[in-house]
């Protein structure tokens, strides 16, 4: 025994230990632990008490007696479920009101339940109640923030269970136990059956009042609830969308318990123009009338047949009966059409169009009699109607004009635009190419400025976000795929998107270079004259992965750069629309400078491979090269041919066939002068193919 006690001690210990990593092992553990909380729930370590809470450090506890963080994302879930199961249990309490139904035979009729809606309501609120049961244990593990702890919207959580536990039965817990008891279950199997009176009626309005009680309640929780998810996540519906249709929604359970209660109330009216015949014919005539007859559990005994036969209930309580003296009153249209003898769908249907019809219409064109139940209940319809129709509107109009504020935004700027250009005149063809790139930018990004985004966000999500959406497009760049992951952030960092319609001229010769473009979609043309020269002319294609502006690279790698921005060498228009990437000057610039591994001999032969610069003076090079080789071999040719001195010998007595076949010394000679010229002009052809300005990549090179 004594070892088990040192065992449990030495477990205890490490316990603390793990908890309390920075106080002895042999100090008590405190009654609770209180951590610093923003205002929306996320816990942060005083920094007067350095310890963690013992419910957000590793630990062995069981998961029954953990300790939930309010702001937590498993909070703010189960949240998001237990709104989804009130809505639920909503939807499933007014099926209650459809249990009571007229069962119409031959000239008689009478009032039973519905034996298998009765089961399948039950079992649907049994599972309902379990969710909000389970509500109750989380509440009593979930820490709060102290009321006096508050300062601007911050605030201390208590996580001690005995301090939660106590503000909770303070608090809510008297109306979640209300919430949570399965009343209406207990009233149908065991209430209303230990009912004795005769009169259908008192248990009717029992019932009715049980549930209405309750679901007055659960249409509270809802309140504090979505205020929770507001608080915890900014709206209740992540999507426009959504938060419409959870407002329509809202709207028709309002509709179906308002199409409910017309319903039992009509069963009601039935039964009570009954109930006052029938005692209006035991006090007049002689055939006895008993208020148990008008259950359908009696209709088989033979007394009942004996009155059936002979009594007149029936008929004078017959809705469609012009003369009879019983007023209906709102109910009367439901009676005629034989709504309450009717099968399920079709009575659940009808009352759910007519509270729908009244909700929409606050109740105008409702015809009530006298009687107070009815005009009570026509008075609820008209006010409730009035709130809900106003909310319903106002938010529907909020959420799908939230939806359209961008197009709307759009079409505005349009307008603008298009009235601008009547006012300056411009030529048909450049607002052609104004509206085409209004046209493309809209469907790229919806309105949306991504840059006021971007800054908007801290540097470490910035960086995150502009890794994601340009790191795997910026490595389908050959150029960048040499470098390290660093570089390519501190890229990625500094990229900015951009869109080119067809036809736009995104850079031409001798115009300042402000940026590099790395292309993602689309083809450019990039076409040079070389600085103007007499019949030159080059033209390539750039596609997906290429780049141009190479120029501002050698620029931004200078040892001292100029002020001035380098110029283009080549003329680049867009053939398609065209998505790519800019890197600007001073970006480049500080690219450049911070990071010194860019000086490597790998990224220059790279450079050089994919420059379509360096491109083109390697093939006018190579040309003016073979030109001049097949020049000196020509050459070389003709001097043999002048060393045999017998041609001159035997050029007067030898006449060729064809004169023309053989040259003459003068030939040759004309044709040396011509081949010399040609040299010269080669020479002064390489001369002019200067190399084009190579970026700095020798100092601190890394291989």
């Amino acid at each position: 025994m004594f070892r088990s006690k040192v065992q449990d001690e030495i477990e205890m210990q490490r316990r603390a230990a793990r908890v309390f990593p920075d106080e002895k092992q042999n100090q008590a553990k405190p009654m609770y632990q209180v951590a610093r909380a923003d205002k929306f729930g996320t816990s942060k370590l005083d920094g007067r008490n350095p310890i963690k809470p013992k419910v957000w450090v590793e630990t062995n506890e069981p998961w029954h007696r953990l300790i939930l963080d309010p702001g937590s994302n498993i909070v703010l879930t189960w949240n998001r479920v237990y709104l989804m199961t009130c809505l639920f249990a909503l939807f499933i309490d007014p099926f209650f009101y459809y249990l009571p139904f007229v069962r119409v035979d031959n000239n008689s009729s009478c009032v039973r339940l519905d034996e298998r809606l009765r089961i399948t309501v039950t079992v649907l609120r049994s599972l309902a109640d379990v969710f909000y049961m389970l509500n109750m244990v989380i509440k009593f593990r979930t820490a709060y923030v102290a009321p006096n702890t508050r300062v601007l919207g911050k605030g201390e959580l208590v996580t001690d269970p005995k301090e939660i536990r106590r503000r909770y039965l303070r608090s809510d817990f008297f109306i979640d136990l209300v919430a949570a008891v399965p009343l209406p279950q207990v009233v149908l199997w065991f209430i209303m059956p230990a009912i004795s009176s005769p009169n259908y009626n008192i248990k009717n309005t029992t019932f009715g009042l049980v549930i209405v009680v309750q679901y007055i309640i659960r249409m509270y929780l809802i309140v504090p609830l979505s205020n929770q998810i507001i608080k915890a996540a900014g709206v209740v519906a992540k999507t426009a969308w959504g938060g419409a249709a959870y407002n329509l929604l809202l709207y028709m359970l309002a509709s179906h318990i308002t199409g409910a209660i017309y319903y039992l109330l009509t069963v009601e009216r039935q039964i009570t123009c009954w109930n006052s015949e029938c005692s209006r014919e035991s006090a007049s005539s002689n055939v006895t009338c008993h208020l148990k007859y008008l259950n359908c559990d009696y209709t088989d005994s033979s007394d009942y047949q004996n009155w059936a036969n002979s009594t007149g209930v029936f008929s004078n309580c017959n809705a469609g009966n012009q003369s009879i003296n019983f007023k209906y009153g709102i109910f009367l249209l439901a009676l005629n059409d034989g709504a309450v003898s009717t099968n399920f769908l079709e009575k659940y249907f009808y009352c759910l169009w007519w509270g729908l019809q009244q909700l929409s219409s606050s109740g105008n064109p409702l015809i009530t009699s006298t009687f107070i139940a009815e005009n009570t209940f026509a008075i609820a319809i008209g006010a409730i109607s009035l709130v809900l129709f106003a909310q319903l509107i106002g938010n529907m109009q909020t959420y799908l004009q939230s939806i359209s504020k961008r197009l709307e935004e759009w079409r505005l700027r349009q307008r603008d635009t298009e009235e601008w250009m009547r006012h300056h005149q411009l030529p048909d063809d450049l607002q052609e190419r104004v509206r085409r790139f209004v046209q493309v930018k809209w469907l790229a990004t919806r309105g949306v400025d991504e840059e006021t985004i971007l800054i908007a966000l801290p540097a470490d999500i910035r960086r995150d976000v502009q890794r994601h959406l340009c790191l795997d497009l910026v490595r389908r760049v050959p150029f960048f795929s040499e470098m390290d992951d660093q570089l390519l952030d501190a890229i990625c960092e500094r990229l900015v998107s951009s869109l080119c319609p067809e036809g736009t001229f995104i850079a031409r010769e001798g115009d300042p270079v402000n940026e590099m473009l790395f292309i993602i979609r689309g083809k450019l043309e990039s076409s040079t004259t070389n600085g103007g020269r007499t019949n030159f002319f080059n033209s390539i294609i750039l596609r997906p992965g290429d780049f141009c502006g190479e120029e501002l690279l050698t620029w931004a790698l200078l040892p001292k750069t100029n002020v001035n921005l380098p110029t283009s060498t080549r003329t680049v228009k867009a053939l398609t629309e065209v998505e790519a990437f800019a890197l600007r000057a001073e970006d480049l610039k500080f690219v450049a400078n911070q990071f010194r591994r860019l000086h490597s001999k790998k990224l220059q032969h790279t450079f050089r491979f994919y420059s379509h610069q360096w491109r083109l003076w390697a093939a006018c090079f190579i040309q003016a090269a073979w030109r001049q080789y097949r020049r000196r071999k020509t050459a070389e040719s003709l001097s043999r041919w002048e060393e045999y001195s017998w041609w001159e010998d035997q050029e007067s007595n030898y006449k060729p066939e064809n004169e023309n076949a053989r040259p003459g010394s003068s030939a040759i000679i004309e044709k040396l002068g011509s081949i010399s010229r040609r040299f010269l002009a080669d020479d002064t052809e390489l001369a002019r193919l200067q190399k084009p300005d190579e970026p700095d990549f020798s100092a601190d090179h890394f291989d």
